[in-house]
């Protein structure tokens, strides 16, 4: 086992993946740790929406955009708004040409990325818990199974819990106050005829009193759900959600009043629910420069998920602190230097803009702040 690498990669999201790639294609070798056993461990969510300013341009540099584009959701890129009494307010169908934000699956996109990178790039089943430093920028990182290396470049793409963080930032995220419950419908054409119209070919939003309804359709034709509560952060505990039927029961109870062909979607859906907290690093994280260690995706700039734009930063991020050592042979501080002076600013709008967006979905009047969002009108704010 090597226990020292010139360049260490913490996580193997789309992050950290897409700068493996982009340090490839310009020749330089990295190793990628991540605490999954392989790359099949675990489903990889739903469907994204990639943008031509900051995903796309993050699988251009990584030589994967032709690629990409034979894994885009024709017709993924529609939209519904409902309000609670399932009334459409807004429906707007897919653009022949799918628009600026093509939607493609997590997944999909994840096996792209890891099937560029030479077979053994990736460490799988090695979970970093911690980090210190070595000295002339150094640093060695421990992992739960009792192993340990060391490293001339440390780069925590581990995610909104990382370990890499401490290093460079006492910042913790905090919860926004949104808990999400998330469901699956399988086969929806065939299985749930009903709610598979309801949703339609991309995504749906329906919206009121501080909680919603977020769907969209997957490229296998499923649904994947995600219920959304303005909710005490100890909420989620009060469910047993080893059992299914009780934990739909507790959902679809603070769904009282709303129609039932949207609460189908929860009482309909298939295999068990999964809670998640929606958690976010404060408006403007950033650090001071810490020789040899940097972050980059939700361990630099963890948000909400209502700007939609987590995962195009995170590849953008990676691409581009990718080129910047490529940039810069032999200096590693003024690559991270120059990385970290876009990266900053940059994440910092988008996480105005993604708390923005949460105040919107879930406080006053969500639909027509919604709709007037897709309009370009007032209703919207932007």
């Amino acid at each position: 086992m090597d226990n020292h690498h010139a360049i260490t990669i913490i996580g193997a999201g789309l992050g950290g993946l897409t700068l493996a790639r982009v340090l490839h294609v310009n020749g330089i070798e990295a190793a990628v740790f991540d605490l999954e056993a392989d790359r099949h461990a675990r489903t990889q969510g739903g469907m994204l929406d990639i943008h031509t300013e900051n995903g796309q341009l993050a699988l251009r540099a990584a030589g994967l955009h032709d690629a990409f584009l034979a894994l885009v959701h024709r017709g993924g890129d529609a939209s519904r708004v409902l309000d609670k009494r399932a009334v459409v307010h807004w429906d707007e169908t897919a653009g022949d040409d799918n628009g600026d934000r093509p939607e493609v699956d997590r997944g999909e996109l994840r096996q792209l990325l890891l099937d560029s990178l030479p077979e053994d790039t990736i460490r799988w089943g090695r979970q970093a818990t911690g980090a210190r430093p070595l000295g002339d920028g150094r640093h060695e990182v421990t992992f739960a199974d009792g192993s340990r290396i060391t490293t001339d470049l440390l780069i925590g793409a581990d995610g909104a819990w990382s370990r890499t963080r401490p290093l460079l930032s006492d910042a913790w995220p905090a919860y926004t106050g949104i808990s999400f419950v998330e469901a699956t419908l399988v086969e929806a054409d065939t299985r749930h005829p009903d709610e598979a119209a309801l949703v339609g070919e991309g995504m749906l939003f329906a919206l009121d009193g501080g909680k919603g309804f977020l769907a969209h359709r997957k490229t296998d034709r499923s649904l994947h759900i995600y219920t959304a509560l303005r909710i005490a952060e100890d909420w989620l505990d009060t469910v047993d959600f080893t059992d299914t039927d009780a934990a739909k029961a507790a959902v679809l109870a603070q769904f009282d009043g709303w129609d039932d062909r949207i609460k189908a979607l929860i009482a309909h859906a298939d295999g068990a629910l999964t809670p998640r907290r929606v958690s976010a690093l404060p408006v403007g994280h950033r650090w001071n420069r810490v020789p040899g260690v940097t972050l980059l995706g939700d361990a630099a700039h963890v948000m909400s998920p209502f700007a939609g734009e987590g995962a195009n930063l995170a590849m953008l991020d990676g691409a581009q602190l990718g080129q910047a050592i490529a940039a810069h042979p032999g200096d590693t501080e003024k690559a991270l230097a120059v990385y970290e002076e876009e990266l900053f600013p940059r994440s910092e709008e988008t996480a105005a803009q993604s708390a923005q967006g949460l105040e919107m979905c879930f406080g006053p009047d969500p639909v027509a702040q919604l709709i007037g969002v897709f309009t370009g009108g007032p209703e919207g704010g932007h």
